[in-house]
């Protein structure tokens, strides 16, 4: 029991970070009809400056998180008035293929005007240092505050967008933008506007995404890659057509990585072996429902 409990509080942060991005790019799909490649490199770039004032100009932690993502919500405007609305009429693949030279285009900055930050960003919950490295316990397994807070702040951003999206007239035009744009735009919804703050929002996500995510591994322009693959996943998995389904398929896979993670240990094998049968039965299940989990295929009326 006390390993299924260390398993499930292991999930929490991964889960967490995957939720974050997968929602980013659930947002712009479903608003923008383009499928967002440069998700995770856009939460690196924006973590890549936390990390930068942090170190480098010596500001306080939350000062530095505060800017990356005031520079991540810049960074999804500027994307959508330069690259996507120009776009809007082109077909979606020209879309992708936009998202793709983002990449390029933020990760020569990163290597060129940053540089490699081969440090490691201190936690984002280590002010002060004795208190938010604590760790409790929790019916024999161990977890840290760093990932309670966290998985907490995951929680609230998540609750306060959907809130957002079913109970205001912000969110009324924001589903009705996904639904059908055309229509939307010609029924008075300023539809340019739902589309910029979605991709500021999304930016803004992966941001988050990408300081959580920082401490473990260090910063480098693949910080967030195995992430983005995660987040595309769940949002398959979950549906693309809904907003809270890829959300709940984030912290199912976290849970199945994590657990799968564990039992390979046991086994003395590798746990990227545990993420191949994982994403392998994800694929096996979209073969039965090919709309995801909470997806529900179109019905188109005459």
């Amino acid at each position: 029991m006390a390993n299924i409990i260390q398993v499930l509080l292991n999930s929490l942060r991964l889960g967490s970070i995957v939720a974050l991005a997968t929602l980013g790019i659930v947002l712009i799909f479903r608003t923008s009809k383009a499928t967002n490649f440069a998700q995770g490199t856009i939460g690196t770039f924006n973590a890549y400056i936390a990390a930068y004032f942090s170190m480098n100009v010596g500001l306080s932690v939350w000062t530095s998180m505060l800017i990356a993502v005031v520079t991540a919500f810049i960074t999804g405007v500027i994307i959508d008035k330069l690259f996507i609305r120009p776009a809007a009429k082109a077909n979606p693949v020209s879309k992708q293929i936009l998202t793709l030279g983002i990449i390029l285009i933020l990760v020569g900055i990163m290597n060129s005007s940053i540089g490699i930050l081969n440090d490691v960003f201190p936690s984002v919950t280590i002010k002060p240092e004795p208190f938010f490295t604590a760790e409790y316990s929790v019916f024999g397994a161990r977890v840290g505050l760093n990932t309670l807070f966290i998985f907490g702040l995951t929680l609230f951003l998540m609750a306060i967008i959907f809130y957002i999206i079913q109970n205001t007239k912000w969110g009324l035009a924001t589903r009705a933008t996904a639904s059908n744009e055309p229509i939307a735009r010609l029924m008075g919804v300023p539809t340019k506007t739902i589309t910029m703050f979605s991709w500021a929002i999304a930016a803004v996500l992966a941001a988050i995404a990408g300081i959580a995510l920082a401490p473990r591994p260090g910063i480098d322009v693949n910080l967030l890659l195995g992430v983005q693959i995660s987040a595309f996943f769940a949002a398959v998995f979950g549906g693309f057509n809904t907003f809270f389904g890829p959300v709940i398929a984030a912290f199912l896979l976290g849970f199945a990585i994590s657990l799968g993670a564990f039992l390979f240990s046991q086994m003395r094998m590798s746990a990227i072996f545990s993420e191949i049968i994982i994403y392998t039965l994800v694929l096996v299940i979209l073969y039965f429902k090919p709309f995801g989990l909470f997806g529900k295929q179109p019905v188109r009326k005459a």
